[in-house]
């Protein structure tokens, strides 16, 4: 029996999507020369925050995609395998083909996985009968079909329990689809049954939206949860919560646009580094785990409280690359995540609202106010999304280039 690979790193990265792949350019930015590799299986990187466009007819799903060869950083290695195994004790990662990668320092940013299978009938339903989600890139194009096709009918949309990575993007499907059907002079009836108890979890956004729900006649349905899916009868069943207690719906649908409910990634929920919940620990200022100094975490498979979106892993790598430095230069983090997220909420065609916040709800606007308001919808805000941050994502945060996300030094 011959003994598995060994290889050996500096700094190993696990995960080569956003979180992954900016942590990894902040740290080559820093030290041009850094033993650095990248463990990721995918051969094409998806630019997520684009498919809530595709759906709406907005971007080309090509648009969205691009060859990993071409975003890995330059000067990292990469190792085109999955993770099957991580043991911080040993400093080494075992990879699904049976090899070993060795390490000092760890970043692990791993995403989230989309657990269709909790909603029972939905998987044999997506792609047919009407059934379709933005959170799934070959099923984007399917969104944009429905709607251009949809003149009558019930649509559908919901959203699940958080976490889930970019909280605003179901309701984004929910605004984008009316405006149209608004915009062509009719449609069908639109309800949105989201299981929290608000519509946005930051209570100062909420006027803004609520005012788009009211103009688009949506039915808004807090605190019901979509819990199976019976395709080709077209009927959605949801478990409610009312003033009366918890209760069975029963809704026909013609369309209808599934956010799924997200777990942590099997790998690493049973694994050391997870909490009990399964997310993985890190200290929620310095991203660094609370029991393996050598390793640190960052992105959507985290157990911080901030929203799951590219911004906040935008805002976090620069963080984790300087305090990993740190680290192995035997020195303690001196850097802090503020729990920056944002969430361009698209509520018509051409207009944003755009929200920005941090831990515990606090607002963060990047600029003042007076050139990008955050409490209406703004033209400026969809020139922002639609143009300037794909350009940012691929040409800046991939390469290292930290445009307004210059980590902060701890207060402490």
């Amino acid at each position: 029996m011959t003994s598995p690979s060994i290889r050996k790193h500096k700094v190993v990265v696990i995960g080569g999507g956003a979180a992954g792949l900016a942590a990894a350019a902040s740290l080559l930015k820093r030290r041009p020369g850094l033993d650095l590799a990248v463990v990721e299986p995918k051969q094409v990187h998806d630019y997520q925050p684009g498919w809530t466009l595709v759906g709406a007819g907005v971007f080309d799903r090509a648009a969205t995609q691009r060859p990993m060869a071409k975003c890995i950083p330059v000067g990292a290695a990469w190792i085109q395998d999955a993770m099957a195994a991580v043991d911080p004790q040993q400093r080494r990662i075992t990879l699904g083909s049976g090899g070993v990668v060795e390490y000092e320092a760890l970043v692990v940013a791993p995403g989230l996985r989309l657990a269709w299978e909790e909603i029972a009938g939905l998987e044999e339903a997506l792609g047919q009968y009407g059934v379709t989600s933005n959170y799934r890139a070959d099923l984007a194009p399917y969104t944009w079909s429905l709607v251009r096709s949809l003149t009558k009918g019930q649509a559908l949309f919901t959203q699940p329990t958080m976490p889930i990575k970019c909280a605003g993007a179901p309701q984004k499907a929910v605004y984008l689809s009316a405006d149209y059907w608004r915009r062509r002079g009719g449609g069908p009836k639109i309800a949105f049954h989201a299981a929290t108890p608000a519509l946005f979890g930051v209570a100062h956004y909420v006027p803004a939206l609520m005012r788009y729900i009211e103009r688009y006649g949506v039915d808004l349905q807090l605190q019901s949860q979509l819990i199976a899916v019976d395709g080709p009868g077209r009927r959605a069943t949801f478990r409610t919560q009312g003033p009366q207690g918890e209760s069975i719906v029963h809704r026909s649908f013609d369309m209808l646009h599934v956010c799924p409910p997200q777990r942590p990634l099997p790998a690493f929920a049973g694994s050391v580094l997870a909490g009990q919940d399964g997310w993985i620990e890190v200290d929620p200022q310095t991203l660094q785990h609370p029991r393996f100094a050598a390793v640190f975490a960052l992105g959507d498979g985290v157990a911080t409280t901030n929203a799951k979106t590219a911004a906040a892993a935008r805002k976090q790598a620069p963080v984790v690359a300087e305090n990993l430095l740190a680290y192995l230069d035997g020195k303690a983090p001196a850097f802090a995540y503020d729990g920056y997220g944002s969430c361009p909420l698209t509520v018509e065609r051409g207009r944003i609202v755009l929200a920005e916040f941090g831990y515990g709800g606090r607002l963060l606007p990047t600029l003042p106010r007076r050139v990008l308001d955050g409490d209406r919808a703004t033209r400026r805000a969809w020139w922002l999304k639609t143009r300037l941050l794909p350009f940012i994502y691929w040409h800046g945060m991939l390469r290292g280039r930290e445009w307004l996300v210059a980590p902060k030094p701890s207060a402490g």
